[in-house]
């Protein structure tokens, strides 16, 4: 698993994991329970990985429906 993205934004990872989904690119969402016991303020980033072979279209795939990240 490689990360795809870090973010304190609670948005952006669902509608990443939607938009991955639809195109059949599995995806696993680490630091939800660092971020819940850290009492959902937002200081703790939460990180979206992919299999290391599809990061490469998934962030081509991102890309394409607006979402920015850091490479």
């Amino acid at each position: 698993m490689e990360e795809l993205l870090r973010t304190n934004d609670i948005t952006l990872i669902p509608l990443a994991r939607a938009v991955l989904e639809d195109e059949g690119i599995d995806s696993f969402e680490l630091d939800v329970n660092m971020s819940v016991l850290e009492g959902s303020i937002g200081i703790l980033p939460r990180r979206l990985m992919v299999r290391r072979g599809d990061v490469d279209a998934a962030r081509r795939v991102l890309r394409e429906y607006g979402v920015t990240f850091e490479d």
